[in-house]
């Protein structure tokens, strides 16, 4: 899972490879050919970012390369007490497990643990 930083990084090098190999297109000769390899690669960079799976994890846990929990979600020997359970539950639909939601009440911050 790449950070927020990364995939901002990567949608921008990606627009900006699309931009100039239009360009290269628009001004033809030997640019055109270059330019439609720009357009390709670029444009695999942007689908890649978009596609990306977002798993539901804090960004704390992401930043400090902590273990990824079933379904995608935090560690469940990890989570801070002053997260409270609702009764908040769905099934992630890419790995099939229940996610149990919990809420920091004073701050609303979200974490998801799978259920056993």
């Amino acid at each position: 899972m790449l950070s927020t930083t990364t995939r901002v990084v990567l949608a921008v090098v990606g627009t900006l490879m699309v931009i100039g190999g239009l360009s290269a297109v628009a001004v033809g000769g030997a640019f055109g050919t270059g330019g439609l390899w720009l357009v390709i690669f670029g444009a695999i960079i942007v689908v890649a970012v978009v596609l990306e799976r977002q798993r539901y994890r804090s960004d704390e846990s992401d930043r400090a390369f902590e273990p990824i929990g079933p379904g995608g979600g935090e560690p469940s020997d990890q989570l801070e007490p002053r997260f409270r359970r609702t009764d908040e539950r769905f099934v992630d639909p890419t790995s099939g497990h229940t996610m149990r939601v919990y809420v920091d009440p004073r701050t609303g911050e979200r974490r998801y643990l799978a259920e056993r």
